[in-house]
């Protein structure tokens, strides 16, 4: 009896023949960890699946990959469905994969994490990067569904809060694949023809699966590049979506966001109306001043004899400049008596005054003062100076 041998490719193609006859493989759901998680340029997902006693390969194609809500990641615990069958080029068998879901966590939580996360930390939710809401708008957008309760509630309470704000209403979807792009549309078109001062977008609440839109990444970033202020207002209190971190402010409700959007004009009224009671009462205030010290001034005496106030400041002007010529008669003697002392010294201590005693003062012709006889040479011509007139006299003999 002869045994068939068979080529590797035919072999390879006979097991999978096999594998792919079982019903039960053809459709079949696996629990296990993520390893070796890759994504090819193709748009393919490659990795493997593992538990403790054992590893399975797995692939994605792109078309079932395009409908991941999350981020695969290694080390991740997930639940897959899809098929077994075999390469028949390498010969391995792997799960050809069409269904990739997070075990334990839904599917939806994970992909709203991680969008968080990633958001959070490119910088989209800092504080200081939020623009301020405008206190008084003028035109205000709605971003919303023109048949939802929101839209309602938002125009009720902006027309009993603040009528004279015109509001524009921008209908888009708010639920499934088509809302995200009509949302970040909407807000783009506010933007570039800038029909508002503010823009409040957001939808009533539901299930995590009903306010999906606001946590697509591309609603988040539109609002995050918005030049106009945004409010979020989506679903209610409990309910928070990634759009709500990214937003200018957060409303707990749609009614909630109008009223953070307007100030109330019954507060406004009754404000203006305290600021114009303040008025009459300090103008009030202030002409009761103004009268109590005019009635001052026209009891004081120079209001009434006008004459009689010129003729005291007459009086103590002539008062003033007595005592000032006063002043300076006695300072002018103070100073005579000064001068007439000063001179005496410098009077006594005159050479004149010496000289009128009966001595005398030797010079040379040029003029300088003889104090030695060894100053002048014996034939040299003198002068001495008496108390009254000059002897010009000639050195005969010097006696040392």
């Amino acid at each position: 009896m002869s045994r068939k041998i068979y080529g590797v490719s035919e072999l390879n193609n006979r097991i999978k023949a096999l594998i792919d006859s079982d019903t039960e493989l053809a459709s079949v759901f696996v629990r296990g960890e993520l390893s070796n998680y890759k994504i090819y340029p193709s748009g393919h997902h490659y990795f493997t699946m593992k538990d403790q006693e054992g590893t399975i390969r797995a692939v994605m194609f792109k078309r079932e990959a395009s409908r991941l809500r999350f981020r695969p990641e290694n080390g991740m615990k997930v639940i897959a469905f899809g098929r077994v069958s075999v390469f028949p080029r390498d010969g391995q068998y792997q799960l050809y994969c069409s269904e990739l879901s997070p075990d334990g966590v839904g599917e939806l939580h994970i992909a709203f994490e991680q969008l968080r996360d990633r958001l959070h930390k490119e910088g989209l939710f800092n504080r200081e990067r939020k623009k301020p809401i405008p206190m008084y708008p003028e035109r205000i957008a709605v971003i919303t569904s023109s048949a939802g309760a929101a839209v309602r509630d938002i125009i009720r309470v902006l027309g009993k809060r603040y009528p004279c704000a015109k509001v524009i209403i921008l209908p888009v979807r708010v639920q499934g694949a088509e809302a995200p792009p009509e949302i970040v549309g909407a807000i783009k078109y506010a933007n570039r023809y800038k029909v508002a001062d503010l823009i409040i977008t957001g939808r009533g609440g539901g299930s995590i699966e009903d306010l999906w839109a606001f946590n697509d990444e591309r609603v988040a970033r539109a609002i995050f590049d918005s030049e106009i202020p945004v409010i979020s207002a989506v679903g209610h209190e409990p309910d928070v979506t990634i759009a709500d971190y990214v937003a200018d402010l957060r409303a707990a409700t749609p009614s909630n966001a109008a009223e953070l959007a307007v100030p109330d004009a019954s507060e406004i009224r009754e404000a203006l109306l305290g600021m114009k009671i303040r008025s009459v009462q300090a103008l009030k205030r202030s002409l009761s001043q103004r009268r109590d010290r005019l009635t001052t001034l026209s009891e004081k005496r120079v209001m009434k004899s006008p004459l009689n106030y010129i003729e005291d400041r007459r009086m103590l002007l002539d008062h003033a400049q007595k005592h000032f010529i006063s002043a300076v008669l006695r300072s002018i003697s103070q100073k005579k008596e000064r001068f007439v002392h000063l001179a005496a010294s410098m009077d006594a201590m005159s050479p004149l005054k010496v000289l009128g005693r009966g001595y005398s003062l030797a010079q040379k012709t040029d003029g300088s003062v003889i104090k030695s006889a060894a100053d002048v040479q014996c034939g040299e011509a003198i002068t001495l100076r008496l108390s009254s007139g000059a002897l010009n006299c000639e050195v005969k003999e010097r006696l040392e």
